[in-house]
């Protein structure tokens, strides 16, 4: 038996010897390695920081003390050492593991975040709330050196600094987020690794005290101390330090010895400190290490190679048409740039990248300031195409509105992972940006019934230059194979298309919602039911000439959307009927106002009711309630 298998909670962790640490860190990496490749899942993050995790549970008395972790992504060697292990099969299953930290799953589960840079802000509250109420615990951030290009990381630095509580945070420093870091933090935090001044100075320093006999063990102490004052000039500690914390490191993360030593030490003090570990990213995977491919995994791969087991031969995902897309309008047009937030294989803006590197920015983790930065470049005459995914873009709201919208700048924000999105999870629901981009003043919202219609948008997206335009796609497969881009027109402005003549009942589809809805009404029309289906692609401004025709032939309306339906594109043009033409019934069908947990997508889909089989049961539905009350 493993030593993993024996360890039932932190408490066994801490009975360990250290070369049984050592020992339990593999059996970790290679379970990880093992259930990753079957199930998918966020894997580079967690095989970097196997022997950190041990570190801090082996020297923390957690639950008592509260460790958080960053994203959640580093997390998943944390599930093995409380408890989860045997259950670690069902991670991103319907039903099973969260693929992220999740208060309800587990005691150890202290603060629960699918996005970077909360850590320590949360730790600094958990600080202030122990102090508050008389208690006695360490509370522990672990955030990520990619975290740092986020806004909110450096106020919780700043606040918990001049604070002067009893805060540790642990800087997991792997020189990657999810696509290599970028920014002068980035060039910072790596200057000590690649100081070869610093490094001679400290190893001739080492050689020299360790070899002193004993009557000069004092001229020992005082050039370690000299040591250290020449560290503060070429270290990151400087920063730190000013910030008020107490520095230390770095250190190498993969060394039990160092880390235990330093936290066991680290510990016993009671003021903001930073410990700067030093890490690498995917480390001990046989396919490669520390490249963005193995940030995370989908389901169905060799662990001893990383090759996909089984290859998808159908259409392709919408990412990959909007990247190709993106490339090719991009050859067109001088004046085209594109702004990510770290996600450049992600989004499918690599490709763009790779044939434009002087118009493709990534700013890093800082989606508020990488739609500021496009706002800037708007007002010089460039086109910006801010290509983000949906949960993350909710971070820049304010910046839409304020920077964007209010100076009716024509910035593009196209929306990568629109909708569900499977087994990724509640943290990663792209469920919101319709509410969101409805309410913004100047604003274009959009969405494709599929590849083609998602180009011909992006092309009327880059035309139009009277405020800004959104664009939404989702996690999916593309219903068809577009042409080159230069064979699609731009989608006119400000129009639908009815796809489906009917009488009495029409469906007002949104983006992906349009095929099953077509499905539906003609699965509908062998029962009797002659439906209409249009296809709402702008759903602000709204095509006015169509919905007035559509209300003078119809009693009743169904909006069928793909993201929640409180305040969303079925409520706003259902205030618009009602004003237009108060006698037409309205009913609104999307996403109710509940969480919606891991499931593989189609499976949601179905659930919720938005498959063609769900839009007509719904239908019936509606009509058998008409028909009862008449």
């Amino acid at each position: 038996m493993s030593i993993l298998e024996g360890i039932k909670s932190p408490a066994d962790v801490r009975r360990l010897s250290r070369e049984e640490l050592r020992t339990l860190s593999q059996d970790i990496r290679e379970r990880l390695i093992d259930v990753c490749s079957r199930t998918g899942g966020h894997i580079g993050a967690g095989l970097g920081v196997v022997e950190l995790t041990v570190a801090l549970h082996a020297v923390f008395e957690t639950p008592a003390d509260q460790i958080v972790w960053d994203v959640g992504h580093q997390g998943y060697p944390h599930k093995l050492l409380t408890g989860r292990n045997d259950r670690m099969e069902t991670l991103r299953q319907e039903g099973g593991l969260s693929g992220f930290l999740k208060r309800t799953e587990s005691e150890y589960d202290t603060f629960g975040a699918g996005h970077a840079a909360t850590a320590i802000s949360a730790a600094l509250g958990m600080a202030a709330g122990r102090d508050v109420m008389g208690e006695s615990f360490k509370a522990v951030a672990v955030i990520g050196d990619g975290s740092l290009g986020s806004g909110l990381a450096y106020e919780g630095l700043n606040n918990a600094g001049h604070s002067d509580r009893d805060i540790i945070v642990v800087l997991n420093d792997n020189e990657m987020s999810i696509a290599p870091n970028v920014g002068a933090m980035h060039k910072y935090l790596t200057s000590i690794q690649r100081n070869p001044l610093y490094n001679r100075l400290r190893s001739r320093i080492g050689d020299l005290v360790d070899s002193a006999p004993q009557p000069f063990q004092s001229a020992g102490t005082l050039l370690r101390k000299w040591e250290e004052s020449v560290k503060s000039f070429l270290t990151p500690g400087v920063l730190f330090e000013e910030l008020g914390f107490r520095y230390f490191g770095p250190i190498d993360g993969h060394d039990i010895d160092a880390l235990m030593d330093t936290f066991a030490a680290v510990r016993e003090m009671n003021t903001p400190r930073l410990v700067h570990v030093i890490t690498q990213k995917g480390r001990g995977f046989p396919a490669g290490e520390h490249g963005e491919k193995w940030h995370a995994l989908p389901p169905g791969h060799d662990p001893a190679t990383g090759k996909q087991i089984t290859v998808s031969t159908g259409n392709p995902a919408y990412t990959a048409v909007y990247g190709k897309g993106l490339a090719e309008i991009g050859a067109e047009r001088r004046d085209v740039a594109v702004i990510t937030a770290a996600m450049p294989g992600g989004t499918g803006t690599a490709a763009f990248a790779k044939a434009f590197p002087d118009r493709f920015f990534d700013v890093g983790i800082a989606e508020g300031h990488g739609v500021t930065f496009a706002s800037g470049l708007a007002t010089r005459g460039v086109r910006p195409i801010v290509t983000i995914y949906s949960t993350f873009l909710q971070r820049a709201y304010d910046n839409i509105i304020h920077d964007a919208a209010l100076q009716k700048l024509p910035v593009i924000f196209a929306m990568d992972r629109a909708g569900l999105v499977g087994e990724d999870g509640e943290t990663h629901m792209g469920l919101y940006d319709i509410p969101y981009m409805l309410t913004v003043p100047n604003m274009t919202v959009t969405a494709p019934k599929d590849g083609t219609e998602m180009l011909g948008l992006l092309r009327a997206a880059v035309e139009h230059t009277d405020g800004p335009f959104s664009l939404r796609y989702p996690r999916d497969t593309s219903p068809d194979v577009p042409a080159a881009m230069s064979e699609i027109p731009a989608t006119p402005y400000a129009t639908w298309e009815v796809l489906r003549k009917g009488k009495e009942m029409a469906i007002l589809a949104v983006g992906t919602m349009v095929g099953p809805s077509v499905a539906a009404a003609e699965a509908l029309a062998a029962e009797g039911f002659d439906v209409t289906v249009v296809n709402c692609r702008y759903m602000k401004p709204y095509d006015e000439v169509t919905l007035a025709a559509i209300l003078a032939d119809h009693t009743h309306i169904l909006t069928v959307e793909e993201g929640v339906a409180m305040n969303g594109f079925g409520a706003f043009i259902s205030s618009i009927i009602h004003r237009q033409s108060p006698q037409v019934r309205t009913a609104v069908h999307g996403v109710p106002d509940k969480i919606v947990y891991a499931a593989p997508r189609k499976k949601q889909l179905a659930s919720l009711g938005l498959d063609a089989a769900g839009i007509a049961d719904r239908v019936r539905a509606l009509h058998e309630s008409e028909a009862l009350a008449g």
